[in-house]
């Protein structure tokens, strides 16, 4: 025996009818409500959620035919291979797939349609991207399967990735790497980072600098000129947190950071020239050692001229050139030519004086009476403190006149028996010119280049 039970309308607490008897309809909640359905009740009409339930306990290597519902691993390693979608589905089936050994370039994937139109066509599908991913949803008999969600995980957002490297002396300054070479190495990178990271690196590339002139003429009253300082080349510092360069002039000057691979970068410190000797050749100072890192090249410093009888010799040419000694000429700098320059030139030579030593700030000073000026260095915080390298060498000249001073890392020039002054290590300076005291003293020696090479490491 059935037993009827006649609801007209039923409302709830607030008035809302539950169940109409006019439209025959029920309503659960009003709009913005949440309803949980009691455990075991059943709902249609929602729509599926889009989700499958990954099969991680069976790789298929081999031609399968799926189930509604389900995601498979695919490992192509060993040939394609075929997925079939289910047969005969229903609306809201659903199945996906994914590129197990990252190899559906090489050996693709096929998405069989097994009877039914994938994408409103009645053919295959094929997955030819390395990890890629699909979810397939069958919607109705005329579009069948769609594809709802792909990818490939060539498409996610590539971490940040930083330079790894190793070489000279290392050091850390915040988020910087520093390496420091003051004599030969390699610069060995592991990983050349990305652009979320860093894949450029700073650099600073100080050849060594020239050897200081004398007088050769054991009846010249002139002193040696000064040597020019090493090629000094460097990047604007935007790769390793915008270290300065000084003078302003020359801070726009710095060229941009350069890019690395993962390799070995054979790196070369330029030694200083050795100063000439008083009685010696009839010869300019020499010229300083070249300096390298990767494309760049920094040229040794020229030497300072020396006085010969009858005249004297020109300063030599270099990253800066040396300092003239009464004819002959100053040294030119920035030879080769580079872009920015690598140098000035050398001062010229009169009465009594040497020229002085050209810099990368500035040539180096005409002689007078007295011996000129060292030209101007520049001062670089790439090693996170603030270090002057790259000035020309004094110019020398007898003993009741005023040798000319060194700049930025140069020697002094010299008046008196001591002879010229030498450049300081690992700055490049020109050395100072010997004096005429009364028969001469020698020329100084150039100071050592270094390379500096800077990047944000983390």
């Amino acid at each position: 025996m059935t037993s009827t039970i006649k609801v007209d309308n039923i409302q709830d607490q607030d008035g809302n009818n539950i169940i109409n008897e006019n439209s025959n309809t029920i309503t659960i909640g009003a709009s913005g409500d949440t309803v949980t359905l009691a455990s075991g009740a059943s709902q249609t009409g929602f729509g599926r959620t889009g989700t499958v339930d990954w099969q991680t306990g069976s790789i298929k290597t081999a031609t399968f035919t799926g189930a509604n519902g389900e995601g498979y691993f695919v490992n192509t390693s060993g040939g394609a291979v075929t997925a079939n979608l289910p047969a005969s589905p229903t609306a809201g089936d659903i199945m996906a797939v994914s590129d197990y050994a990252k190899n559906a370039t090489t050996a693709n994937i096929t998405i069989g349609r097994n009877g039914s139109n994938i994408q409103g066509a009645a053919s295959d599908l094929v997955l030819s991207r390395n990890g890629v991913a699909m979810t397939l949803v069958f919607v109705d008999a005329t579009k069948g399967w769609i594809v709802t969600d792909t990818g490939a995980e060539a498409d996610k957002a590539p971490d940040p990735e930083f330079i790894t490297a190793t070489g000279g002396t290392e050091t850390t300054s915040g988020d910087f790497k520093i390496h420091t070479f003051t004599g030969p190495g390699t610069f060995t990178v592991s990983c050349a980072g990305n652009s979320l990271g860093s894949e450029t690196v700073d650099y600073l590339v100080v050849a060594g600098g020239g050897g200081g002139g004398t007088s050769a003429n054991p009846t010249s009253s002139h002193g040696g000129s000064g040597g020019g300082a090493g090629g000094y080349r460097f990047s604007n510092g935007t790769a390793s947190g915008c270290y300065t360069a000084a003078p302003s002039p020359l801070a726009p000057l710095g060229a941009s950071a350069l890019p690395v691979s993962a390799q070995g970068y054979p790196i070369a410190v330029g030694g200083g020239g050795a100063g000439r000797n008083n009685p010696g050749p009839e010869a300019s100072g020499v010229s300083g050692g070249n300096a390298t890192f990767s494309t760049i090249t920094s040229t040794g410093g020229g030497g300072g001229g020396t006085r010969i009888p009858g005249g004297g010799s020109a300063g030599g040419n270099g990253g800066s050139g040396g300092g003239e000694n009464t004819c002959g000429g100053a040294g030119t700098g920035n030879t080769p030519p580079v872009s920015p320059p690598q140098g000035n030139p050398g001062g010229t030579a009169s009465s009594n004086g040497g020229g002085g030593g050209g810099g990368i700030g500035s040539a180096g000073g005409n002689a007078n009476a007295d011996g000129g000026t060292g030209g101007s260095g520049a001062s670089s915080c790439i090693t996170a403190s603030s270090v002057a390298r790259g000035g020309g060498g004094g110019g020398g000249t007898r003993s009741c006149n005023t040798a000319g001073p060194a700049s930025s890392g140069g020697g002094a020039g010299s008046n008196s028996p001591s002879g010229g002054g030498a450049g300081t290590s690992n700055t490049g300076g020109g050395a100072g010119g010997g004096a005429f005291f009364p028969t001469g003293s020698d020329g100084g020696t150039g100071g050592s280049g270094i390379v500096v090479i800077r990047y944000k490491f983390q």
